[in-house]
């Protein structure tokens, strides 16, 4: 419905109106709003400016571009491939391994993926645009990694949103003049109001939502959930079919879902390997910024026994946010105030605190 509407004026007008149903949702009051974006440093607002340019407007032109000279399966595949590049680069940021389970799990979706789309025709600048396309979806949860704590995933989304409209608009002054934008038709206009309202308000909340509360690695895994659905649909809007194929890969990005995201074996989001962040201790349940706990069922006491006689607990870290005793555990042989040595509005990984929240 959008197929000839300006590209990048149907962006700016999509994230904009996102970003206006947004902003009163982010916060009581205007102060709950202007604070936190004011306490947010020059690196992190490049981190949102970078995550609006490659993981949302990037991501859209990529795709277009790709599809130019390739079949909409090819881009297709390769965003697929997003769970196995998050599981592998979010550990390696951090400075830990990453975890085998996750990592077998991404497999397991990106062949479900493939198994579903199948393969297409292409050239070489399909490709190059289609590894564009995966960059930007990796983008989309990596660089939001920093600032998701400090921000809340309906900020964050609001901010984004504003900064994607921006940076779409001068896009469009660039590459298509005074024609960059138009009054939409009727059709166009349903379907602006239904990207904005649904795909990005309810879909960049909800994905934020998960990434605060299960990490990037584990979230990313469920995006190979969009081409099963678009090949469970097909038949009913009359665009495809649903054969063999289409339900073997479906099987496929299902296991991988259930295993990588805890879904089977434990309910708990905890670590993996022994190896991986040894000393942390995660809720299943993480409030958002600004917003009250609210245990949930995936939260799990810790016990009397839990800590081995080489360690003990303390008070949560001063850059922790959230005081619960017991969030922080050191061995006896650490440095003196090292389990309160944390950048503000971050979270660490392996020796420093677990960075999920999100992934």
């Amino acid at each position: 419905m959008l197929g000839h509407y300006p590209h990048a004026g149907g962006q700016a007008l999509r994230y904009g109106l996102a970003c206006v149903l947004l902003l009163p949702l982010a916060g009581r009051g205007g102060q709950a709003v202007v604070g936190p974006l004011r306490a947010l440093s020059g690196w992190q607002w490049g981190r949102l400016a970078a995550l609006a340019a490659v993981g949302m407007v990037g991501f859209n032109l990529a795709v277009l571009a790709a599809e130019r000279s390739a079949e909409p399966a090819v881009p297709g595949v390769f965003v697929g491939c997003a769970p196995v590049v998050v599981a592998v680069i979010v550990p390696a940021l951090d400075g830990r391994r990453p975890a085998p389970v996750v990592v077998a799990a991404a497999l397991s979706v990106a062949a479900g993926a493939f198994t579903v789309q199948g393969w297409g025709r292409t050239d070489t600048a399909g490709l190059l645009w289609s590894v564009g396309a995966l960059a930007g979806e990796v983008g989309f949860a990596v660089l939001a990694v920093p600032v998701l704590r400090p921000l809340g995933p309906r900020l964050l989304s609001a901010a984004a949103c504003g900064l994607a409209a921006v940076e779409s608009a001068l896009l469009g002054l660039v590459l298509d003049g005074g024609g960059w934008l138009r009054a939409p038709d009727g059709g166009e206009t349903v379907a602006l109001l239904w990207q904005a309202a649904v795909v990005t308000v309810v879909g960049f909340v909800c994905w934020y939502v998960g990434v605060q509360r299960i990490g990037a690695e584990r979230a990313t895994l469920f995006s190979g959930l969009i081409p099963v659905s678009a090949a469970a649909t097909a038949p009913l809007v009359g665009t495809g079919g649903y054969g063999p194929a289409q339900a073997a890969g479906s099987l496929l990005v299902a296991l991988g879902v259930a295993l990588g995201s805890n879904l089977v074996g434990s309910a708990a989001p905890v670590q993996d390997h022994a190896g991986d962040e040894g000393r942390v201790v995660v809720h299943g349940d993480v409030a958002a910024a600004g917003e009250a706990h609210q245990p949930g069922g995936g939260d799990r006491t810790l016990g009397p026994d839990t800590l081995t006689g080489q360690q003990h607990s303390v008070a949560g870290a001063p850059a922790d946010g959230d005081g619960h005793i017991g969030d922080v555990v050191r061995e006896h042989d650490a440095a003196p105030g090292r389990e309160g040595g944390l950048e503000p509005g971050r979270l660490a990984h392996g020796p420093r605190l677990g960075d999920h929240r999100l992934g």
